[in-house]
């Protein structure tokens, strides 16, 4: 698509819908948003598809004193990827790694009991799996869920993000049997920049959208 800037989250979850509607998957499945920003999106691509939506739990684990790098993420129920790479390259240590991991696992559970109060994953096993978010930058929250998602053995995965990295993008592509965007740009800079409206995403929001949709099945 030739589209220079997105409008919102519903807008690209509506553009991205209609590429996915054209798709021929083997039985209805479910969609899996990475909350909070995934949400929105993914909840047009359950009301066009009439499949259920649903969330997967995943937390980007922040670089100490620079949180919007990331050094790595973590997944429900028990995911971790690390870049060892940057790690080693700002020489952060392995107690600011297990300092910064259980702070976001505290993140995880407080979520899990705020989205699902007690109730149970989706029974995602062999059935299609759409995994998205609102834009995928080092990608690592994106792998480390699509780890996640495998273990539960779903009959596929694709992967739906409105912008993305390249070579981030080309990364999750290899791991997924499908994915759509709608921008790739060669400089990504932050996502926010390439929506014109980029409110944030409250729980009480997801809490309705997954109140309204999770029972499509």
């Amino acid at each position: 698509m030739d589209l220079s800037k997105l409008y919102d989250r519903t807008q690209t979850g509506q553009l991205l819908a209609d590429q996915l509607a054209a798709q021929s998957f083997a039985m209805p499945g479910w969609v899996i948003a990475l909350p909070r920003g995934g949400v929105p999106v993914g909840a047009e691509i359950a009301r066009r598809l009439g499949w259920p939506l649903d969330i997967w739990l995943v937390r980007k684990l922040g670089v100490p004193n620079q949180p919007e790098l990331a050094m790595g993420a973590i997944a429900a129920p028990n995911i971790q990827i690390l870049s060892q790479d940057l790690i080693q390259r700002l020489k952060i240590s392995s107690a600011q790694i297990q300092a910064t991991v259980q702070a976001e696992q505290q993140e995880l559970q407080r979520r899990d009991q705020c989205y699902r109060g007690g109730r149970s994953r989706p029974n995602i096993q062999g059935r299609p799996v759409i995994v998205v978010d609102d834009g995928v930058a080092t990608g690592a929250t994106f792998q480390a869920a699509i780890a996640a998602i495998k273990t539960f053995q779903p009959l596929s995965i694709t992967a739906v993000a409105p912008v993305v990295a390249p070579s981030s993008w080309q990364t999750i592509s290899a791991k997924v049997d499908a994915s759509f965007c709608i921008i790739a740009p060669p400089s990504l800079g932050s996502i926010s920049q390439w929506y014109e409206h980029f409110e944030a995403v409250d729980d009480a929001t997801v809490s309705q959208y997954l109140e309204h949709y999770r029972d499509a099945e």
